[in-house]
């Protein structure tokens, strides 16, 4: 089976519609690339309680849980504060990481700064050469920060850690329309119950209508969901496949 992963996206900034959440995007893509199966993404507040909440009752349901935005200086990130509610710790200055902060920034270290060296008790540097500020993670719970080029950067020197066995995948692009598909669907995945199958309709423009995916831990189950719903589609209708 495929690892699972959760993906929690704090910040208010988001919920408001004044910034864009780019991340999560981005890491569905990466994870899936990687063979992680995103299970959810959950977009919340700045809030201490509501953090502790969400991971202390939906980390246990998945392997990989990855949080960005709340982990720089000002009063309203408070992501830490919330890993350290849900695993029931408390926070406290760790010493590691204000050497690096001190080290980072130099005579340019303002006060407020060194917040960022405030953990939860038991959290893992996870250090990579690359990085000049570690990762941090706690359990199975990663925290990253939500600024998109610091995260992406942070991001791309761990990834390698989350690889896990490839999907299986093929796709079919067809001139017949959701309507027309849904009892062959549903009698292809009645034979192949291994498989799951996406129908994706496109507006006009295109050269085709609908694109199928089948996808399955199962690279042979794939195939056979695949050339059932080819036999039972007319030649004509199909696009092409992959």
């Amino acid at each position: 089976m495929h690892r699972t992963a959760l993906i929690v996206v704090v910040g208010n900034e988001i919920l408001t519609g004044k910034v864009e959440d780019t991340n999560s995007p981005f890491l569905a893509r990466e994870l899936y690339a990687l063979g992680v199966q995103v299970r959810s993404i959950v977009t919340i507040a700045d809030e201490v309680e509501t953090i502790g909440r969400i991971l202390r009752e939906l980390a246990p349901c998945h392997d990989v849980v990855i949080t960005t935005g709340g982990v720089g200086p000002t009063h309203d990130d408070v992501t830490l504060a919330g890993v350290a509610r849900a695993f029931g710790v408390p926070v406290e200055r760790h010493p590691e990481m204000e050497r690096i902060l001190r080290e980072f920034y130099g005579a340019g270290l303002a006060p407020p700064l060194l917040r960022m060296a405030d953990l939860p008790r038991g959290m893992e540097l996870v250090d990579q050469a690359e990085l000049r500020i570690p990762c941090v993670r706690m359990g199975n719970v990663w925290v990253f920060p939500g600024e998109p080029t610091i995260f992406r950067r942070k991001w791309l020197a761990v990834r390698e850690r989350f690889r896990s066995e490839p999907f299986a995948l093929a796709k079919i692009w067809t001139l017949k329309d959701e309507g027309e598909l849904a009892p062959i669907l549903e009698e292809t995945l009645a034979l192949h119950p291994k498989v799951t199958i996406g129908s994706y309709p496109v507006y006009p423009g295109h050269d085709y209508a609908v694109m199928l995916t089948i996808e399955s831990d199962d690279r042979a189950a794939v195939k056979d969901a695949q050339l059932e719903i080819l036999r039972r589609l007319p030649p004509t209708s199909v696009v092409r496949t992959e």
